[in-house]
């Protein structure tokens, strides 16, 4: 026979474990979105606020897009399934896939990544006019997991017969593609490499004088960024997502302002295929 006191209690209990398992449900319903830190984070979250907004009535669920500290952040958060979708560059996806053992699954890239490219920049008085005159410098990379702030040019660099550890007089580390541009404004360094497309941006926002500082090297086109999920999301989740993403259109102002922050024409499918070149390119230069 069961007593009042326990009665009580064993209400009491399932009452608790109710609520925790409300808690839970509650929890999985926030679908999470994160990007590499390639720009502050007051950026990232001015880049991809819309688009989460847009996500959230897509998907029919709370979406909650969180900046990260750095390249490594994002790679563990989708790897560890933190997040349930992430914006990496090519060279973050190639690490997530291999950290995960091929369960990261690129669903979306925009129609520029496929022939993407990196600049080298530096003031135009600093005789800086080639790859090999970069030797004995001061140069400056963006972060160390960036594709096209560090690997791709990294790769072009010894293609050329230059190792950057012997060949300069130090190398900086930056973190951001902005932060590499104002490095080389400030004379901090003398080069830098970053993505075409923020120097693009910056040119074109007239937040650099080209007149002082302007590319003097542009790398061939490769495969770079994409929207990644764990390859333990429902089937029927990830299509909604992809499909969500692909229907992006410049065509309605709310599809034109996430293209437009996002600095792409339209959001098209891919595969781990496409990234296979970064993976080489990597491994050859000693960085997986």
């Amino acid at each position: 026979m069961i007593s009042f006191s326990s009665s009580r209690t064993l209400r009491s209990l399932l009452t608790c474990a109710l609520l925790a398992f409300g808690a839970i449900a509650h929890a999985q319903q926030v679908f999470r979105v994160t990007t590499i830190p390639e720009e502050a984070a007051t950026e990232q979250v001015r880049k991809f606020t819309p688009l989460a907004q847009y996500l959230e009535k897509q998907l029919g669920t709370k979406v909650e897009f969180t900046p990260v500290s750095d390249y490594p952040a994002a790679v563990e958060a989708l790897v560890n399934k933190k997040v349930d979708l992430v914006w990496f560059g090519g060279f973050t996806f190639v690490q997530a896939s291999n950290r995960s053992g091929g369960k990261v699954v690129p669903i979306a890239q925009r129609e520029e990544d496929t022939k993407f490219q990196s600049v080298f920049i530096a003031k135009k008085d600093s005789g800086i006019k080639t790859l090999a005159d970069m030797k004995g410098k001061q140069v400056s990379f963006g972060s160390q997991s960036s594709t096209s702030g560090h690997l791709m040019p990294r790769s072009n660099l010894l293609a050329a017969g230059i190792n950057p550890e012997k060949d300069f007089k130090r190398i900086a580390y930056s973190g951001a593609h902005d932060a590499t541009i104002a490095s080389v404004v400030s004379g901090k360094v003398d080069a830098a490499a970053l993505d075409i497309t923020v120097w693009k941006k910056f040119v074109n926002e007239g937040k650099v004088d080209t007149q002082v500082v302007d590319v003097f090297f542009t790398t061939p086109p490769y495969y770079n960024y994409n929207w990644s999920v764990h390859a333990d999301m429902p089937a029927a989740q990830r299509e909604k997502v992809q499909k969500a993403l692909l229907a992006i259109s410049p065509d309605n102002p709310e599809g034109k302002e996430i293209l437009q922050l996002n600095r792409a024409t339209r959001y098209i499918p891919t595969s781990p295929d496409n990234y296979k070149g970064i993976e080489a390119a990597a491994r050859s230069a000693g960085l997986l």
